[in-house]
């Protein structure tokens, strides 16, 4: 009996060796697997940080360029503004030339109505008046 009692004690030691050992085993998996987890979650919040830079950094480009692109479209607009304007102006002392030769080739009525319409209307517009 002295032998089973030694086998059956042996017994019960390695079991409690193994169930030790596997605790440890176990916790030593959970603290690994709770390190390697920290980790990553790091890791993204570092990808996410560069992400966050890019973004910010791409928008302000685009703004800057769509800004760029608004300032030259205006500036385009405004020429072509101008040089219609400038073409009116021509065309509209060529029409008051026109009715200064019918004026004086003696058309009346109209032709003196319309001259001196025009005739004000340009004078005011040189003198910058409505």
């Amino acid at each position: 009996m002295v032998g089973k009692e030694v086998s059956l004690e042996a017994v019960e030691i390695i079991i409690t060796i193994g169930g030790v050992a596997t605790a440890i085993a176990a916790i030593w998996g959970l603290v690994y697997g709770l390190t390697k987890w920290v980790h990553k979650q790091n890791s993204q919040s570092t990808d996410i940080e560069k992400l966050e830079k890019k973004h910010d950094t791409d928008t302000q480009r685009l703004l800057d360029q769509e800004k760029k692109d608004i300032d030259l479209l205006r500036s385009e607009e405004s020429e072509r503004i101008q040089r219609v304007e400038d073409e009116l102006c021509v065309i509209s002392y060529a029409v008051l030339a026109v009715l200064d030769g019918l004026k004086q080739q003696g058309c009346n009525g109209e032709v003196t109505k319309a001259h001196t319409a025009l005739e004000k209307y340009l004078n005011q517009k040189a003198h910058g008046q409505k």
